[in-house]
């Protein structure tokens, strides 16, 4: 009986924190699917009172927003690629204990992980190399995650010699042994360190703020975070509100960010899964060795 009783009150608790969590998910996907005008007289809890996908509709046809979203995109997928890349080399180079210098570059990285310059030592940097105001100011400067080539060393340090070993009698050189050897058989790390990246680039919107004047590059999430300060500021959101219930029959500035917030939400749900056997395995894999 005692374990009944404890059985329901834990499945209680645990309904009730699902709950909590996964309700403001929901809530932003019924006012998304929501006339806005309806929505601002508020009642909405459980379903949409007056379905439309005008919405979406009006966010996939505004040019700014799919620009912003293509940005977006872009920036993800090539800052994604280089980025897991360059940090597997460096992790790699860094994993071999015959390195010269192997100390040192580790004792750098350590340092540069916990300390930076500050806003300003960067944005002189970014402009002395002609970064500011393009699109190479997403990509370059976060090429190498310092924080993923530690776990990469640790990792690294794990694959068996005799595989490299192996590579290099059969003539392979350091960058075919590395690509065709090494890399296959590492997907815990790739899958780890490629969601943790791809998800801080699609995220990202304080280098656009920082470094882009240009508004064709801005990204989708400063655009969501210009339109949720717009929304700060009361007489600007009744103006706003008004511009829009006279354009758009069933559109608001609310409505809009909420399916915007919808749509950069869901690339990173849809891709999770397929990436969540690996990224257990290599958040495992770094904690043990590490």
């Amino acid at each position: 009986r005692e374990d009944r009783i404890f059985d329901l009150v834990n499945h209680f608790l645990l309904i009730l924190i699902a709950f909590i969590t996964l309700y403001p998910f929901y809530y932003i996907l019924i006012l998304s699917l929501n006339e806005g005008n309806d929505a601002v007289l508020g009642g909405i809890y459980l379903f949409p009172r007056a379905f439309t996908l005008e919405n979406y509709m009006e966010f996939f046809t505004d040019a700014s927003w799919l620009n912003a979203l293509w940005i977006t995109f872009a920036r993800t997928v090539s800052g994604t690629l280089i980025g897991v890349l360059f940090t597997c080399m460096v992790s790699y180079a860094l994993s071999r204990t015959d390195l010269i210098g192997r100390k040192v570059y580790i004792k750098l990285v350590i340092f540069a992980m916990y300390f930076s310059g500050g806003i300003i030592p960067s944005y002189i940097l970014l402009k002395g190399l002609g970064l500011v105001n393009t699109f190479y100011v997403y990509i370059i400067p976060g090429a190498l995650n310092m924080f993923f080539v530690l776990v990469g060393i640790s990792f690294f340090q794990g694959v068996p010699g005799e595989l490299i070993e192996s590579a290099y009698l059969d003539g392979a050189s350091e960058g075919k042994t590395f690509l065709e050897i090494v890399l296959p058989i590492s997907m815990p790390l790739i899958a780890t360190m490629t969601l943790f990246i791809a998800v801080g680039h699609w995220n990202s919107w304080i280098d656009s703020a920082y470094y882009i004047q240009d508004n064709q590059l801005r990204t989708l999430a400063y655009k969501m975070r210009e339109v949720i300060n717009q929304s700060m500021t009361p007489t600007t959101t009744d103006s706003m509100t008004l511009q829009y219930a006279s354009n758009h029959a069933k559109t608001t500035t609310t409505s809009l960010q909420m399916a915007a917030m919808i749509v950069s939400v869901a690339p990173i749900l849809c891709v999770y899964p397929f990436l969540q056997k690996y990224f257990t395995q290599g958040m495992m894999l770094g904690a043990v060795k590490g």
